[in-house]
């Protein structure tokens, strides 16, 4: 037996470790050939990013996309780990002289970590159960022999296996032993349990219900206090919230493995049946193992499966809840800048004063102040003198107000500088301010504003976010950006993963300029590590600007294959080669060379002229080392050198008048922006210190699927107000283009119901 089972060791190490089946999994799963996989694959091992293999592997990988490379990369991790653990078990199993051919191609096959414990699990170390001292006490025997002969009585062979010194007094507790043996093989036989754990996803029923006398304390939770769901159907937010309650002990969870209870008990147990070859019970023994089967699942199986489902829905709740976090995140981090304006930021305070932080165009901070316009000072045309005399000074552009407390009534100051000031021509924007006070406590806002107050920090960071969200916003804690639902509640290291990854990506998409980026930009550019993007803003400070790319190559620790991987993304504004401010990569620039010698042109009469580069015929460029792909890049690149992907900037003006949900009327039609876009729909702010809801049903007169088909975070929108509950501070809003008859119907409805946002914050 041991010469076979080495046999299928050695087949399992020499097919499942090998990269290729994991490629060719992958392939399938994602229907992508698999000699892309593998090029991606081989180009991640070697350390390549994904925005680099996207934008400047195109040939290798045959033009994956960077969604495509995440993909790829998520389920190489999770195959590799999948494998590690294969490994682990096998060693196991094999050295407790346990591992059959059998088990060991079923473990070879496992196709999921869930399956793989599954099978494991019998021969996993674990605490001493009742069927363990039934073992101890020489019970199996009894347990087999019940198993192989239907024919024997129970009662009568039990007899044969009494023993006073091991505490089997009588036959009822031989057999009690011998039938906790039985529940327990029954309960570890991976088959089965997938096909009951399948069946009951599919069928089951979760229940929530108040904890008693706990009521008011767990108001948040009302919805869920007699709360009945099919497992399958309960979306993400739901489902994190009823598992927040559980947390704070609020709510009892129960699962049900279906509607009717006892059906599915008959159901289940006809499974296990069905899996001893219980097949009638008219024999003795048969009879016997139909009620250890009834109880196998009701205490062994149920309790298993309860748990696992729970645990399976709070991970696909998870899943999606991080998946919504980073597509705002994306929305969030390719807002509009508005640009080289110098800016003045206002950080809203009422006792403690109206931060105040100016910065000259290229976000340098110039001066800072505080104000106290609001009570319980009250000094409005102090505040008011000060700011235009700062607008004045320092020929501001923009005004930059951060949207928490005291929002509305500082956006109205800023109103009347403009009233009193006309001749003073400048824009007011309200922004959000999400994050800025993680910001201001950071090590990275001390090191860089060593001798300024935590409270000031906050308003230079508000300016800055308006000049360019990006650029300020990767300073800060991607989590604390405040764009997620549940936030706290999800796997924090997959959710860290996730949002890194998107911050990656929208900084390559953009490109930074390597000369005027701060370290904490140009760590999250592709190849460059939080040391060598330290190195770079120390050589530049020692050096002086780069001139040209190539020069990054003598910064310390930045080797070629860092180089390699950065280079297309750093940008050399106003430098000795216009390439080097455009997203060609230098390795690419003899191809540049060969498009001006077909032109007869020079570099500035081909640059952005679309007239001479459309005529060109991308196939004449292509090389053994450049591709068609990358040589249309490039042809694109040059039309428009280091274009922008992001929108251009606008902002959203709240209605006067409207700052209070006391203000608000029924059919008020407001402009607004969305603040974040979850799965039921999207929360709006229309300039009232708290965000209406635009439910996933109002957001288009159309069916909306999935609200980010319609809106995203940052976007300018319409909206209607369709109800108002100021004691629950809940604002149901409309984007369809006639809410009238909803808004008539609903007039004399109870409040808003089934709101997450209650709980989401």
């Amino acid at each position: 037996m041991m010469v076979v089972q080495a046999a299928t060791m050695d087949f399992y190490f020499g097919r499942v470790s090998k990269k290729m089946d994991v490629i060719l999994q992958i392939a399938n799963e994602l229907a992508v050939a698999s000699g892309k996989v593998q090029a991606a694959v081989k180009l991640l091992d070697e350390g390549a990013s994904v925005p680099f293999i996207a934008r400047y592997r195109k040939e290798a990988t045959q033009s994956l996309d960077d969604t495509q490379l995440r993909l790829i990369e998520e389920r190489l991790g999770y195959l590799r780990e999948l494998n590690s653990r294969r490994a682990v078990v096998l060693e196991s199993i094999e050295n407790q002289g346990k591992l059959t051919p059998e088990l060991a191609q079923a473990i070879a096959q496992a196709v999921s970590k869930t399956f793989l414990e599954d099978l494991y699990l019998p021969f996993k170390p674990k605490r001493r159960t009742k069927a363990q001292q039934a073992r101890e006490a020489g019970l199996e025997p009894l347990a087999d022999a019940l198993l192989q002969d239907r024919t024997l009585m129970p009662e009568q062979i039990a007899l044969q296996y009494c023993n006073v010194e091991q505490g089997i007094a009588d036959s009822q507790v031989a057999l009690d032993g011998a039938r906790h043996i039985i529940m327990e093989r029954v309960s570890e036989a991976a088959g089965l349990l997938a096909q009951l754990r399948e069946w009951v996803w599919e069928q089951s029923v979760l229940h929530a219900t108040v904890v008693k006398d706990k009521e008011q304390v767990a108001e948040k939770f009302k919805d869920y206090f007699a709360y009945t769901e099919a497992l399958t159907t309960i979306p993400s937010h739901r489902a994190l919230a009823i598992f927040r309650g559980w947390h704070e002990q609020f709510l009892h969870l129960h699962l049900s493995a279906g509607r009717d209870e006892e059906h599915a008990l008959h159901y289940a147990t006809g499974l296990v049946m069905q899996h001893l070859q219980i097949h009638n019970t008219t024999r003795p023994a048969d009879k016997w193992l139909a009620e250890t089967a009834r109880l196998a699942w009701k205490v062994k199986l149920l309790t298993r499966i309860d748990l696992d489902l729970k645990q399976r829905l709070r991970e696909a709740a998870e899943t999606e809840a991080i998946a919504v976090f980073g597509h705002n995140l994306r929305d969030l981090l390719l807002a509009a800048p508005a640009g080289a304006k110098v800016t003045l930021g206002l950080d809203p305070g009422i006792r403690t004063g109206v931060k105040v932080a100016l910065v000259d165009a290229t976000g340098k901070l110039v001066t800072t102040d505080t104000i106290y316009p609001h009570p319980p000072r009250k000094q409005w045309d102090e505040s008011i003198a000060l700011l235009a005399k700062l607008i004045q000074q320092y020929q501001v552009d923009l005004v930059s107000i951060g949207n928490g407390t005291a929002s509305r009534e500082t956006d109205q100051l800023v109103a009347d500088v403009m009233k009193r000031h006309p001749d003073l021509k400048f824009q007011k924007v309200m922004v959000s301010e999400a994050g800025a006070s993680v910001y201001s406590a950071s090590e990275l806002a001390a090191k860089e504003f060593p001798a300024l107050d935590v409270s000031l920090r906050g308003a230079v960071s508000i300016a800055r976010r308006l000049q360019d969200p990006l650029a300020e916003l990767v300073k800060i804690e991607a989590k604390a950006i405040g764009v997620g639902q549940y936030q706290h509640d999800v796997n924090q290291t997959q959710l860290a993963r996730c949002l890194n990854a998107v911050v990656e990506d929208c900084v390559n998409a953009v490109g930074v300029d390597v000369n005027t980026a701060s370290a904490a930009l140009l760590k999250q550019v592709s190849g460059l590590s939080a040391t060598v993007s330290e190195n770079i803003v120390a050589f530049r400070d020692l050096e002086g600007a780069f001139t040209h790319r190539s020069q990054l190559k003598k910064v310390p620790r930045l080797g070629e294959k860092a180089y390699e991987q950065a280079a297309g993304f750093l940008r050399i504004m106003g430098g000795e080669n216009p390439l080097d401010a455009s997203a060609v990569h230098p390795e690419a620039y003899p191809v540049v060379q060969a498009i001006l010698a077909k032109t007869g042109k020079s570099m500035q009469d081909v640059m952005g002229q679309s007239k001479v580069l459309r005529h060109l015929n991308p196939e004449e460029f292509v090389t053994a080392e450049f591709g068609l792909p990358t040589i249309t890049d490039i042809l694109q690149e040059l039309e428009k050198p280091g274009r922008d992907p992001r929108p251009e900037f606008k902002s959203v003006q709240f209605k006067e008048g409207v700052e209070t949900l006391a203000d608000l009327q029924i059919g008020m039609r407001l402009a607004g922006v969305v603040t974040n876009v979850a799965n039921f729909g999207a929360f709006v702010d229309i300039g009232v210190h708290q965000d209406g809801l635009v439910h996933i049903s109002h957001l288009a007169d159309t069916f909306v699927k999935d609200p980010r088909e319609i809106v995203k975070t940052g976007q300018l929108v319409t909206v209607k107000v369709l109800e108002i509950d100021v004691a629950r501070k809940r604002i149901a809003l409309s984007m369809k283009k006639d809410s009238s008859s909803e808004i008539k119907s609903r007039t004399n409805q109870p409040p808003l119901r089934n709101n997450p946002f209650a709980i989401l914050k």
